[in-house]
């Protein structure tokens, strides 16, 4: 029997257990749970570990180990014993990204020895819809991006994902992985904007889906064509298309200090029903 002080790095035949915990938030966890559905367990095709913490023997909270840090349905003393075997394998991560109280609690804990980060966004709210947009029209100009359109929209997504992080997404690898990343995102068919003379105007894609919930993410406007409502009306045109043919529930998570974005979804009808945070490193 597995004790209450038992964290574990979880194996293939664990997949129902942790699939179970993934599942009992199906909204927070979405970018989790899609990857987990796709890879299963295993590390190597994970991209990184899943470490379990065991209540009475058994599975309650999980803490994937990966290019980011992330604790799922973490109680307090799971944190606790996640920061733990964080601090002695040593930060091999990108980031730290949850929701808000126990990711705050675990970089509490782990920034001694993880610390300095280059940036913290302690409040990040998470904003859900599961209508389409009731107030706003979508841009029927908004479309998938084709998979003959990567020269068009990556400059776009690099931008974007520079703009967002601090930093360009090109470095280290020189953009292989990010521009792989993209290309099954369009493979995919989850990645939309609206392409005025081979120039994309506004973009967005849905990053990970599962049959519950999806999540909407890289949202962009040109910056010439800001202050014109089209984070709006893009928005409720991939709004659209995801209750249509991804998941019943669509979410996103914005900065708290980004109040236009944060009152444009609101007009499009997201609401706020939590908060995320994010440690960048």
């Amino acid at each position: 029997m597995l004790t209450q002080t038992t964290t574990r790095v979880l194996e293939p035949a664990d997949l129902g257990a942790a699939l179970a915990v993934l599942e009992s938030a199906p909204v927070e966890n979405a970018f989790v749970t899609a990857r987990v559905r796709v890879a299963g367990l295993d590390p190597w095709r994970l991209g990184g570990e899943m470490w379990g913490w065991y209540t009475e023997g058994r599975l309650t909270s999980l803490c994937y180990s990966g290019a980011n840090l992330v604790p799922i349905c973490a109680t307090p003393e799971a944190v606790r014993a996640f920061a733990e075997r964080a601090r002695r394998i040593g930060r091999r991560c990108s980031s730290i990204v949850g929701p808000a109280a126990p990711t705050a609690e675990l970089w509490r804990l782990l920034e001694p020895s993880w610390g300095p980060a280059r940036d913290v966004r302690a409040h990040q709210p998470l904003m859900i819809a599961e209508e389409p947009s009731a107030t706003v029209a979508p841009d029927p100009l908004v479309r998938r991006v084709r998979k003959d359109e990567m020269d068009v929209i990556m400059p776009a997504c690099v931008a974007m994902f520079t703009e967002e992080v601090g930093v360009s997404p090109m470095a280290g690898d020189g953009g292989l992985l990010y521009q792989a990343r993209v290309a099954e995102l369009v493979s995919a068919g989850r990645s939309f904007a609206r392409i005025d003379d081979g120039k994309v105007v506004f973009k967005a894609e849905i990053g990970a889906a599962t049959r519950q919930a999806c999540q909407i993410q890289g949202v962009w406007v040109a910056p010439e064509h800001r202050g014109r409502g089209l984070s709006e009306t893009g928005m409720a045109a991939v709004l659209q298309y995801a209750l249509a043919d991804v998941a019943p529930v669509v979410s996103l998570y914005v900065n708290d200090y980004n109040a236009p974005a944060r009152a444009a979804y609101r007009r499009v009808g997201f609401r706020e029903t939590g908060a995320f945070m994010s440690v960048l490193f």
